[in-house]
């Protein structure tokens, strides 16, 4: 059987989009209370337990690493998946800690590949299906999720699959989403009363901190750039600042000069809490007056031109109907996610798993 790599780890372990919605607004992500993660698959549980028998490792690309049930991931294939996962961090990671990184990939894959075999091998057995409408409308949806600028063929391109791998794992995460939803039995939705609990015991996850709605144009410089260069920024960002005084469209502005990736949208960084920029930044951010056009600041980064669209004062989030709704969707994620807990610990205690260590 040819490994592949989870696509997104929301398709291969449970498409939740079906049972919870999509991925909220921009408003929500950044600053809405940060309640948790409990989709199912968000997390692996610790106390499952698993059947493996240790052997001496065979030797060559062939040998077989893990067994799932007669389900087999060879040496080959694990190499395979942990020189492409390494390859997109190798530039960030210290060289002391290459062999660390390794050996946790190597853990994270063979669990993977476990859990993958697992879920795929119960859903056939059961006999769920997924029909075409229900591929395209997840397509759909993860092509929304994508970040500005990325295309679903970019995805593709950087993950080095086709559009035909991509949705076989699809289907294959809407059978699981499935299969983890039919073990809730109808109870997943959360009463008004255990919303309410919840609320109570947990007011300090909706403290909102002092925020504001930023965007900007950031004309870059570098470490080495020497003074006469170093002017030469500052003054196309005054420059910049002089036309936007006069009236400039801001976005447009930031589309074709700024050096930050928010160009895309305009030089939008969407909502800031105090504390999670570099202080220049957040002490020029902070103290703007609302739609004004603040002075040129510069960091680290090279020089900002900030205007501050919104400025919010820190507050407790009431428990109106927006919040009951994202209490409502976390406390049922949780359930999904204690679901599949329980299915996977189930899974386990069943199969014949084998893991042939060095």
């Amino acid at each position: 059987m040819k490994y592949k790599t989870v696509v997104h780890a929301a398709l291969l372990i449970c498409l939740v989009i079906f049972a919870v919605g999509g991925c909220g607004t921009k408003e929500e992500k950044a600053g809405g209370p940060q309640i948790g993660d409990a989709r199912p698959g968000a997390q692996q549980s610790e106390t499952a337990p698993i059947t493996v028998q240790s052997q001496e490792a065979q030797s060559g690309s062939s040998a077989v690493v893990v067994d799932v049930d007669g389900t087999k991931l060879t040496q080959g294939e694990l190499d395979t998946e942990i020189k492409k996962k390494f390859a997109a961090i190798k530039d960030k990671i210290p060289a002391e800690r290459t062999k660390q990184v390794r050996e946790s990939m190597k853990r994270q894959v063979i669990n993977d590949f476990i859990m993958r075999t697992l879920l795929k091998n119960e859903v056939k057995r059961l006999g769920i299906t997924s029909s075409e409408q229900e591929v395209g409308l997840a397509v759909a949806q993860l092509r929304n999720s994508l970040p500005a600028g990325m295309t679903l063929e970019d995805m593709m391109k950087k993950n080095r699959i086709t559009k035909e791998e991509m949705e076989e794992e699809i289907r294959l995460g809407i059978k699981i989403n499935k299969l983890v939803l039919s073990q809730t039995k109808g109870k997943a939705k959360p009463t008004e009363k255990e919303i309410s609990r919840f609320y109570q015991k947990n007011k300090e996850k909706f403290k909102m901190p002092e925020s504001v709605h930023v965007r900007h144009i950031l004309i870059a410089k570098t470490a080495t750039d020497n003074e006469a260069v170093k002017a030469e920024r500052k003054a196309k960002a005054e420059n910049l600042r002089k036309q936007l005084l006069e009236g400039a469209d801001f976005a447009e502005l930031a589309k074709k000069y700024s050096d930050c990736p928010s160009k895309e949208s305009g030089g939008d960084l969407g909502i800031l809490p105090r504390g999670q920029s570099v202080k220049p930044f957040e002490d020029a951010a902070f103290s703007q007056q609302e739609k004004a056009i603040g002075p040129v600041v510069e960091t680290d980064f090279g020089y900002h031109i900030i205007q501050v669209l919104e400025h919010r004062s820190a507050r407790t989030l009431t428990l109106d109907e927006r919040t009951k709704e994202k209490v409502s969707t976390f406390l049922e994620q949780q359930k999904q996610q204690d679901a599949f807990d329980s299915l996977m610990k189930k899974l386990k205690t069943k199969a014949n798993i084998v893991v042939h260590l060095k």
